[in-house]
């Protein structure tokens, strides 16, 4: 999710500074035909004043910048991302800031805000209305601190352009790195491609990681079953049938396995909520909720069970023949 905030696709073109690229131009339609291309989604990035303070505005499609951007609740605050991309559908003017500006002019939803913006033609700074509807902290390739999010319809009719300033290309996970080739190939030097492999190799390189390595479950059971060979062998030597002796062995298996997989599983769902707690302040944006990889889990289940069953088999095999020189040993 990081590298998707960061990069803002599988496949990002940024335009070049003073480079001017509408919707509907040869750059845009070249990137829809792209092999590979699954959806283009495009972007306005502009600079407003907000009062004297310069900041990013970033105008987006409504209809598609949900899916497109893969925004998430974290992202926003006031109300979850569907309702607040909503909001600069059926309100035009809306607008959604960042907390800072919120805490600065001390704003309150439905409140008027005169931004400054520069229009596409006379290149003058123009006051343009807009109407602060909620707050947003994060959004794919908008800076970490303070940034504007509008609709991108509203901010091509106030300022006389439609310009685009990044498109967001969906690959659908596939063939990134043979997308990315070939929009470098087609943009050329009129703007910068990145990828979404790149932005996750630097973001890898300064993740948080704690080992939660677990033991071997197959190997720590046989272990426990061979050091008490000497028991078993002398309940043969008393008279314990074979039948009774794999009880014995069968019964062990499945106390130490059912118990361990109860235990283990309360210890890791305790621990996994409480380093994401701990850890809240570190991810950017901060989780909504813990994530269980179903698929992982389940393997690493259906590998306990089979190595603790191979182990029982090979403890019930030994013990109908039990070695009774341990007895003298002993």
């Amino acid at each position: 999710m990081d590298a998707v905030l960061t990069n803002g696709a599988d496949v990002t073109v940024t335009t070049s500074p003073g480079t001017v690229v509408p919707p509907g131009s040869t750059m845009s339609a070249d990137l829809a035909r792209t092999p590979g291309v699954q959806h283009v989604e495009a972007i306005q990035h502009r600079f407003a004043y907000v009062g004297s303070d310069l900041q990013d505005l970033y105008g987006v499609d409504p209809a598609t910048i949900l899916a497109a951007g893969r925004l998430q609740n974290a992202y926003f605050e006031g109300g979850t991302a569907h309702d607040l991309i909503t909001k600069l559908a059926s309100q035009p003017d809306s607008v959604l800031v960042s907390a800072e500006t919120v805490r600065d002019f001390q704003l309150l939803p439905g409140d008027l805000l005169r931004l400054r913006l520069q229009n596409g033609v006379t290149k003058q700074y123009v006051e343009v209305p807009f109407h602060y509807v909620g707050v947003v902290n994060e959004f794919p390739t908008a800076p970490s601190d303070t940034f504007l999010l509008a609709n991108a319809d509203y901010v091509a009719q106030a300022t006389g352009s439609d310009a685009v300033g990044a498109s967001l290309l969906d690959t659908g996970g596939q063939n990134v790195l043979e997308v990315a080739h070939r929009v470098r190939d087609q943009v050329g030097t009129s703007a910068t491609v990145t990828d979404i492999g790149s932005s996750r190799k630097i973001i890898g390189s300064s993740l948080t990681a704690v080992d939660l390595t677990g033991g071997a479950t197959g190997l720590s059971l046989w272990l426990g079953l061979t050091e008490r060979k000497r028991n078993y062998a002398i309940a043969a030597a008393l008279g314990a049938k074979s039948r009774d002796l794999g009880g014995f062995v069968l019964a062990e298996t499945a106390a130490v396995t059912l118990t361990g997989l109860a235990l283990g599983g309360v210890l890791a769902l305790t621990l996994s909520v409480m380093l994401v707690k701990v850890l809240h302040g570190v991810f950017d944006p901060p989780p909504e909720h813990p994530l269980a990889p179903t698929a992982y889990l389940l393997l690493l289940l259906a590998l306990t069970l089979v190595s603790a069953g191979a182990a029982a088999m090979l403890t019930l095999r030994a013990v109908r023949s039990p070695d009774l020189e341990i007895l003298r040993l002993g």
